[in-house]
């Protein structure tokens, strides 16, 4: 019906996404660096477990400022601020001078990566065609992984350069967070927020040069029916509860819980562990990291491809299930002791990616009204983040107290619980508007 400038979409959701190249890198340096630093800092389980959780935490208070603070300055500046701390946080992390520093300067990281991780997907996701969106919001996914893979290469590159590699590891995150300042200048504002702000004429140039004249027309009633009579000024975080968005808040902190909790994260951050506990040497164990996030952007673009014609909803349902099954069968030969737990642990990997890993965050950038859009995804990424703290802090005291592989038990488990809630409270969003979506929601 209308004649997409694909190319220009395409540019505004990489770009976009570059937030979640600085994820993957400060998500996957660590299980490179971890083994240093465990060394450098003399680190028992309790401060492994900190000091990586310690993002995490970063991430929730970058998440709660990047909401309201994305309502306010718009989108597009709020990522430009979301790129200068981890360039920032990058180079302090690189020139730590002792084991607190290090895990304040990460701490630092994470507020950056945190408003990253809610702006990324929700300007792509406010600026991709309703049929596109899927695909242009697993750009962010897409991003991670590769940031994952590059960042798990040149951990391995780096694994003979002494007992400083760490700080070449980690003091390189400044390079993807410069590059993404740079690239952000270039973005146009989000049209939707554009809207809410009364400037409906700078919102449809953006919307025109993306679809043309009569899709901008469209689009820009559409937003301003779903704001008809709402002050959009201020948004309290009581109206973020109110009966009309709390069915969406639910799913969307539901799906943000369950993406953390069905583990495959505790694989890329302690990787190098759970390989250490059937034998495999440094080398070896940083080797292996490399397939693994080899692994996971390969069936990253695989769930890109599928996202938009099999749906949200049947994607998550079989990457529930299907990583149920991988965790029981990799914690029954690790338990063992035997390096083919290598194998079904990949296979967990696989599912992760083309199933939770991308589909979570699409879903999360789909289902909130508009009018509290920026605070209610902030509160389900918090939740996200708040799980991801949860996950890498007990892995390792889990590890130590009860064997590499009590806790796959666990999340099997998780998963399975996580398949019963996506089959009784998700709905399918694929195919349909944010305006339309705001109306499925607020009926759920």
């Amino acid at each position: 019906m209308y004649a997409y400038n694909k190319s220009y979409i395409i540019r505004m959701a990489f770009i976009s996404a570059l937030g979640g190249y600085l994820f993957g890198f400060d998500f996957a340096v660590i299980a490179g660096a971890l083994p240093f630093l465990a060394d450098q800092f003399a680190l028992n389980e309790y401060w492994e477990g900190f000091l990586t959780a310690s993002l995490a935490l970063g991430c929730i208070a970058g998440c709660l400022f990047a909401g309201a603070f994305s309502d306010k300055v718009g989108r597009k500046k709020a990522l430009m601020a979301a790129a200068f701390i981890f360039l920032v946080s990058s180079l302090a992390m690189g020139f730590s001078t002792g084991r607190d520093v290090f895990i304040f300067a990460r701490f630092v990281a994470g507020v950056g990566v945190g408003m990253a991780s809610v702006l990324s997907p929700m300007y792509i996701a406010e600026i991709s065609p309703a049929s596109m969106r899927g695909q242009m919001v697993s750009i962010n996914q897409l991003t991670v992984t590769i940031g994952i893979f590059i960042t798990s290469l040149v951990n391995y590159a780096l694994r003979d350069a002494g007992d400083d590699a760490w700080r070449w590891m980690v003091g390189l995150g400044a390079v993807p967070s410069f590059l993404f300042l740079i690239g952000v200048i270039w973005l146009p504002e989000s049209p939707r927020w554009l809207v809410t702000k009364k400037r409906e004429k700078d919102a449809a140039i953006i919307l025109h040069k993306i679809g043309g004249e009569l899709y901008a027309v469209k689009s820009v009633s559409s937003i301003q029916d779903t704001l008809q009579g709402e002050d959009t000024k201020k948004v309290s975080f009581k109206e973020v509860f109110s009966r009309a968005a709390l069915p969406a808040i639910i799913i969307g902190m539901g799906l943000a819980v369950f993406q953390q909790w069905s583990g495959a994260n505790a694989i890329f951050n302690y990787g190098a562990k759970i390989f250490e506990s059937i034998g495999f040497s440094l080398g070896a164990q940083l080797k292996q990291l490399v397939i693994i996030n080899a692994v996971n952007l390969i069936f990253t673009l695989i769930a890109m491809w599928q996202v938009d014609k099999l749906g949200r909803k049947p994607l998550m349902l079989f990457g529930a299930l299907g990583l149920c099954v991988s965790y029981i069968i990799s914690a029954i030969l690790l338990q063992q002791g035997l390096s083919v737990a290598v194998w079904p642990l990949l296979a967990a990997i696989a599912i992760y990616a083309m199933t939770l890993a991308p589909v979570t965050w699409v879903v999360i950038s789909e289902i909130f009204p508009n009018k509290v859009r920026g605070k209610a995804t902030s509160i389900a990424v918090v939740a996200l983040w708040m799980a991801y703290a949860v996950l890498v802090f007990t892995f390792p005291i889990l590890v130590e107290k009860t064997g590499t592989y009590t806790p796959f038990y666990i999340y099997a488990g998780i998963c399975l619980l996580g398949f019963i809630f996506v089959k009784l409270r998700v709905k399918e969003t694929k195919g349909k508007t944010l305006e339309e979506l705001e109306n499925v929601m607020t009926r759920h």
